[in-house]
């Protein structure tokens, strides 16, 4: 008797270890997603069987500390195609390190700047998205992100609900622009209030800019890419810029994006071009600008994104059309908008000359007309070297960032699949331990910050 009712106490306590073993790895499983951290240890990550958007358990990351916080896997794709990830997403009391924008709940790929909207504040479930184009990659590394790789943040986030769509690729070679013209700047700097507006000659000076940078485009690249352009004028002032040690202040798509985004996303632009003024004759000093008159080679949500900035100087013709002084006013224009084609060409794979290495190649900065002979053979691959010539490659021009309407008609790829019973379940547990023992020690770095590899039950 003694020993059959040890028997049964020990059989009680065998299911009751089991039940407690399978809570904890529900609460626990991550399936075959990596979670990472920039400081290691400091977010928790779970499953959450109460505050769920479907069927299936959400996964919650919560940061009590400033963190950067990730779980993402790693997904095959084609090389230039278009693909689309969304998923249901829900925040609490989520705020970013002092105030940065860009930083929340979030979808990324990781090791890159391509991202979603984030999401702060407190929320309920909504859907986000991140479009990006798979350029000359076979795998990426797709995260659900607490943070993001501008900066950290404190609250907490609920993901459900992943898919992945694959679209169809947009050949066209001609680029549609989004100029945006901010007529005033209202900063504070140091204490200091720094007010300035452009005057009607500067905005006309800058509109028949573009209409010249239109037909340069054509005609510079000998017809292998054609340009449409539409026009903001923006009232509402710019308030905030973002600093950096090498080019001192300029504005980030971020400073000025509720003013941009409505007008972004009712359209599909290739690139954005931001045209603002930060000094004049009176005030040549009060912002910091370390020798830039434009800014490229920076994206806003994967659409190429250029800092156009008016000289301080009432006397400067460097947007003006003078036969005697300047027959290129377009250059600036010109010039930060092949920055975003340079480095395009780079991300697909393509070795070319730096855009600044002229010189190198024997081209000088000429009366009249600045460099407008090597950007012609840069954009015709003409450029004489001693491998033969080189320069931007052709295909470059139908290579545009991906598009909402490259998903008319989408292909639908199950990465992201959740098991759905027992069977499922229990295959998944044995990829998971495999996954995980895989993922011990393992380290990534974004392009500000450090991830670890969290693979404890936390």
């Amino acid at each position: 008797m003694g020993i059959r009712k040890s028997s049964i106490i020990s059989w009680i306590i065998t299911i009751i270890l089991i039940i407690v073993a399978i809570n904890l790895y529900q609460k626990t499983n991550f399936n075959e997603y990596t979670r990472s951290e920039q400081n290691l240890h400091t977010s928790k990550f779970e499953r959450d069987s109460k505050e769920k958007y479907s069927k299936s358990n959400s996964y919650k990351i919560v940061s009590e500390k400033n963190n950067d916080a990730a779980f993402y896997k790693k997904v095959k794709v084609e090389k230039n195609k278009p693909y689309k990830v969304t998923c249901m997403v829900k925040t609490a009391d989520v705020k970013s390190e002092e105030n940065i924008s860009g930083v929340g709940a979030q979808i990324s790929v990781i090791g890159t700047t391509e991202k979603s909207v984030s999401v702060t504040g407190t929320t309920e479930w909504q859907k986000i998205e991140m479009i990006f184009n798979s350029k000359n990659r076979e795998e990426v590394e797709i995260g659900f992100r607490l943070g993001g790789y501008q900066g950290k943040c404190t609250g907490t986030a609920w993901f459900s609900d992943f898919t992945l769509e694959e679209g169809a690729t947009n050949q066209s070679n001609n680029w549609k622009f989004a100029c945006f013209i901010f007529q005033n700047t209202d900063v504070v700097l140091n204490g200091n209030e720094v007010k300035l507006s452009m005057t009607d000659d500067d905005i006309s000076d800058i509109r028949s800019t573009l209409k010249r940078f239109q037909r340069s485009v054509r005609t510079l690249s000998e017809n292998k890419m054609t340009a449409d352009y539409d026009t903001y004028i923006v009232n509402e002032p710019i308030k905030k810029l973002s600093y950096d040690e090498e080019f001192g202040y300029y504005v980030a798509a971020e400073d000025i994006e509720n003013s941009i985004k409505d007008s972004i996303k009712e359209n599909e632009y290739d690139h954005i071009f931001v045209i603002i003024r930060l000094g004049n004759d009176e005030h040549k000093d009060d912002i910091q600008i370390n020798d830039w008159i434009g800014l490229g080679s920076m994206d806003y949500y994967g659409l190429g994104y250029s800092n156009i900035r008016l000289p301080n100087s009432s006397k400067s013709y460097m947007y003006k059309y003078n036969s005697r002084v300047n027959t290129f006013p377009e250059e600036v224009f010109l010039h930060e908008f092949l920055h975003s084609l340079e480095r395009n060409a780079q991300e697909y794979g393509y070795t070319i000359p730096a855009l600044h290495d002229n010189e190198k190649y024997g081209y000088k900065d000429e009366k009249l007309i600045g460099l407008e002979n090597w950007y012609k053979d840069y954009m015709n691959s003409t450029i004489k070297s001693s491998n033969g010539y080189v320069g931007l490659p052709q295909e470059i021009y139908t290579l545009k960032p991906a598009k909402y309407s490259d998903f008319a008609h989408p292909y639908s790829i199950d990465e992201f699949h959740e098991p759905q019973n027992i069977i499922e379940g229990t295959i998944q547990l044995f990829k998971n331990l495999a996954h995980n023992a895989k993922n011990i020690g393992k380290a990534f770095k974004t392009p500000t910050n450090n991830l670890q590899v969290n693979n404890s039950t936390n």
